[in-house]
């Protein structure tokens, strides 16, 4: 379908003749700058006999609008639109932005359209216009520029438009926009002008006027005749709503082409479009809406049976039965006898609703629905008041139905109260003024109608949107779905299963058939022999949202949504074979000495641990995390701080990423750093009641919970920069969200679960409608079972912690010929500088060849040449490689020593001042020899000089 003709297009057209039509007829383009000819139809506002003269007081407005008011009265006058008026009778003015940022000035016409007699000019109907096209196959749409304003008004009705501004009172000597009749005298002036050729070649509603034709060399004829006529009655035509020689076209909501005249797929877009229901609550919303038409549906109870036992408690599980249920209730709804004609004789009925996210709205006549629509808001819209809400829902409806609205009463029902008023309350905001201008013109009245009886416009505006949501989300799915289809088309073991399960469903009760694929308890099938297995594996695992996760919690994810046979041992093997995994990830061995756990929380966020991972590469000026944890839930905060922070910018932080979510802790855990002790740090928390519980000195473990937690961030953290170790930052909120939503072994619950009493929403939902989770049942337990439970769990979990902690170190022997990883000390165990990338470089090196066994302990394994280091490593800091062996043998740092890379001074760059211990203490800003400039770091001189004898250089 061709688009409407541009401004800059008036002097070209792809047809040569029509071309050559436009150019010559250039003159019926642009504004209009002078009053109309005065024409028998010369609008007229007849009053109710007894009725006094409106006089409205007019808005306020802020200054710069009374410029903009000031400057379009200006522009009207230069017009000889209006004229300066001593009438009795004032309406106020509205100012209204458009979309390109100009302003709109028009008229509130409310009191004066509520004493005006009603014009009965009969209109034409849609569908006898329609009918007149026959076996038309060229088509041209013609609009007029600001059509009111080319119509007068009789002299003796001009006092009664009068308005009134800060600077003056004007009347207008054109039609404005908002009268009542408006509509009408339009009607009857395009009438009267198109006369000679109504029902030939033209047909007109209001100001859209189609040229229709049977060839093109006759559409153009016909086009030079209305060219003639809007030249010979002066009337302008608006170019970028112009379409010319057009073989499908819109129009009145039908869509015309070649001897042909279908309905608009709007109308019923929203029935069609309705997602497949994926929890109880939104079945039962469309067993509402269908049911509401379910004396019009024929057989209604037997089609949707399979859907309504769906509703039993423990029964929905969505199978191919109810979805050709669903698919036929769409049908029924979307075709006669349910979906009627318009019959212009009686009254319409605009049914609105506005949700939290999205409106609906129905179009009816004698309780028959013509047509339906529902649409999403916007972020802007979704964050507005109701009353705003219900209101663009109103005049959205009212704007889509134009073609059967204007001209015609109808009646508008909503289940907002205050909108009953609309036709009498004063405008207050910018907002009234906005949307009540879209209604000026209409003849209408509003109704409260309850939500609990607006059935049809309320279960549209609460339909679930499968691609647009709040904040503007959407909801990923594999693109790789569709090709997993044709794939399972020729699979042997598919297509066993699909026979089987059709000549017998009772045989697989576990699997269901829907839309080309097997699903098993609503999961995805995945053949053995099917080349997805690896992509999904690598989807999970290594990806941002894999986390490079253990076993657990990556098959959790994993199983959510896909199932294979041994999956498990798939998944696991897969991870074990990881090279990031193995040379990124700690060796979880025992610690010595027995463990002196905590005692357990009562609460979600009364008892946190609090730590610093420090030595981080400088990424958007940050180069310390502050990990802080919940002791109940396992939940994290994570945040970002610069080198050399203060207690100040701490304890911002720490009230910006915790206490503006979960208020003020009874106690923090927290190793006894000088941050801590600061009298800052001290009166903040004796100030709020919180007690700083200090870890006993050289002993960590007793906020071994931070220290767990620091090496998972770390861990994670690792796994996708170690390369680009600078763009941790970016990952942060990632890192936070992996570990929140992950499942944890001692609980069986996620942090996010525990906080929130529901479960995380799966990421991501492959497939509309295989979900089993009912969003309305998501919640199966209380807040409080779940946390009663989670103590349990937790002192269950301590328990055997203790347990493990205490037993001694497991004895290894790794064989002759295998290959392991080789752990290198970080820099910061013999160099001061203690490298900024130290923390998210590789824990493991290679892996690398064992050669020989010396001792019970130790091997000698083949390095790379060149390595400076002793080939003999002790086995504590070796870990047995998982997988086939490497093609390319990883390269050790090129200067270490005694297993440790070993970096010297290469310049001093400047100096600095930090208090430390409330001493003042010299930092240097050193580059290293062999690293690169981004590498730079600030050093403590004194121990810099000791190190490298600098006091000689």
């Amino acid at each position: 379908m061709e688009t409407p003709l541009a401004a800059t297009e008036v002097a070209t057209h792809s047809n040569p003749i029509i071309h050559h039509l436009l150019q010559q007829y250039s003159s019926l383009f642009g504004e209009p700058t002078q009053l109309p000819p005065p024409r028998f139809t010369d609008h007229g506002i007849p009053l109710i006999p007894t009725a006094a003269p409106v006089n409205v007081r007019p808005y306020r407005y802020p200054h710069v609008q009374k410029l903009e008011i000031e400057s379009q009265v200006q522009k009207l006058l230069q017009n000889g639109w209006i004229q300066p008026s001593n009438s009795p009778f004032s309406s106020p003015v509205l100012l209204l932005k458009k979309k390109d940022g100009s302003w709109r000035m028009c008229v509130d016409y409310r009191a004066l359209n509520a004493i005006t007699i009603k014009d009965r000019f009969p209109l034409p109907t849609v569908d006898e216009l329609l009918d007149e096209l026959g076996s038309a196959r060229v088509f041209s749409k013609l609009d007029l520029t600001s059509g009111f304003h080319q119509i007068r008004l009789k002299p003796e009705d001009r006092s009664k438009t009068a308005f009134r501004t800060h600077d003056g009172h004007y009347e207008y000597k054109v039609m404005p926009f908002g009268l009542c009749n408006a509509p009408a005298t339009f009607q009857a002036t395009m009438n009267d002008i198109f006369r000679p050729l109504l029902r030939k070649m033209v047909i007109v509603f209001f100001d859209d006027i189609l040229v229709y034709s049977n060839t093109m060399e006759q559409h153009i004829q016909h086009l030079e005749c209305v060219f003639q006529l809007l030249t010979e009655h002066q009337l302008l035509l608006k170019a970028p709503k112009c379409a010319f020689g057009q073989t499908k076209i819109d129009y009145l909501g039908h869509v015309v082409s070649q001897g042909t005249v279908g309905p608009d797929p709007s109308k019923v877009q929203a029935i069609v479009a309705w997602p497949v229901p994926k929890t109880l609550k939104a079945l039962r919303g469309f067993l509402g809406l269908s049911g509401y038409y379910r004396k019009f549906i024929k057989g209604y109870a037997s089609i949707a049976l399979p859907l309504t036992a769906l509703l039993k408690k423990d029964s929905f599980k969505w199978n191919l039965e109810a979805q050709l249920a669903f698919e036929n209730l769409k049908t029924a709804m979307t075709t006669a006898p349910v979906l009627i004609l318009p019959d212009f004789s009686s009254h319409f009925v605009v049914q609105t609703d506005a949700s939290g996210f999205a409106m609906g709205a129905v179009l009816l006549q004698n309780n028959h629905p013509l047509a339906f629509y529902s649409s999403v808001f916007c972020p802007r819209m979704a964050r507005a008041s109701t009353y705003i809400r219900e209101l663009h829902a109103i005049t959205s409806a009212v704007k889509r139905w134009r073609q059967y609205l204007l001209g015609n009463f109808f009646i508008i029902q909503t289940d907002h109260k205050s909108l009953k008023e609309i036709l009498t309350q004063v405008i207050q905001t910018p907002e009234q003024q906005y949307y009540l201008s879209k209604l000026l013109g209409y003849h209408y009245e509003v109704q409260y109608k309850p939500g609990n009886t607006n059935i049809v416009a309320d279960a549209l505006s609460r339909a679930p949107d499968n691609s647009s949501l709040l904040l503007q989300l959407t909801v990923p799915q594999f693109l790789f779905v569709e090709e997993l289809k044709k794939e399972l088309l020729v699979d042997p073991l598919f297509i066993e299963m699909r026979d089987r399960y059709l000549s017998d469903p009772t045989a697989l009760s576990e699997y269901q058939f829907v839309d080309g694929l097997l699903l098993r308890q609503g999961r995805i099938w995945i053949s053995p022999t099917s080349r997805f297995k690896e992509l999904l594996l690598r989807e999970f695992h290594e990806t941002l949202v894999g986390g490079h996760a253990g076993l657990s919690r990556t098959m959790k994810r994993l199983a959510e949504n896909f199932y294979w046979d041994n999956m498990k041992k798939e998944v696991q093997l897969f991870i074990r074979q990881c090279v990031v995994c193995q040379q990124t990830k700690y060796n979880t061995g025992k610690p010595n000495g027995l463990l002196q756990p905590l005692p357990l929380p009562n609460n979600v966020w009364e008892d946190i641990s609090m730590d610093f991972i420090t030595g981080l590469p400088i990424s958007k000026g940050n180069s310390v995390i502050m990990v802080v944890v919940d002791r109940f839930s396992k939940a994290i905060h994570l945040g970002a701080l610069a080198a050399g922070f203060t207690a100040y910018k701490v304890a911002e932080l720490f009230v910006s990423i915790v206490c503006k979510h979960h208020g003020l802790p009874k106690s923090i855990v927290s190793d006894r750093d000088p941050i801590f002790i600061s009298r800052f740090w001290n009166d903040l928390f004796k100030f709020s009641g919180t007690l700083l519980r200090m870890s006993s000195s050289y002993h960590p473990q007793t906020d071994g919970q931070t220290e767990v937690m620091n090496r998972t961030v770390e861990q994670y953290l690792r796994a996708f920069v170690h390369e680009k170790p600078s763009q941790w930052f970016s990952l942060l909120p990632w890192a936070e969200f992996h570990y929140n939503t992950a499942i944890h072994t001692a609980s069986g619950l996620s942090p996010f679960q525990v906080m929130y009493g529901k479960p995380p929403p799966s990421i991501p939902d492959y497939i509309s409608g295989t979900s089993t989770i009912d969003a309305c049942d998501a919640v199966l337990t209380s807040r409080d079972e779940i946390l009663a439970l989670l103590r349990k769990k937790l002192a269950k979990a301590q328990l055997q912690m203790k347990a493990n902690a205490d037993k001694h170190r497991r004895d290894v022997d790794f064989p002759i010929g295998g290959w392991v990883y080789l752990k290198l000390q970080p820099y910061r165990q013999t160099s001061i500088s203690g490298s900024k990338y130290h923390k998210l470089t590789k824990r493991y090196y290679g892996p690398y060849l064992i050669i020989a066994k010396v001792g019970n302990v130790a091997y000698k394994l083949a390095l790379p040449p060149h390595s400076k280091i002793h080939n003999v490593i002790h086995c504590s800091n070796l870990k047995l490689h998982e997988g086939p062996p490497p093609s390319i043998i990883d390269q050790i740092p090129p200067d270490s020593f005694e297993n440790h890379p070993l970096v010297t001074p290469l310049a001093i760059l400047a100096f600095q001042s930090q208090l430390i211990d409330g001493k003042p203490t010299r930092f240097a800003l050193v580059q290293w020899h062999g690293l690169s400039p981004d590498d730079t770091s600030w050093e403590n001189w004194e121990e810099l000089c000791k190190l490298h004898n600098l006091e000689d250089k």
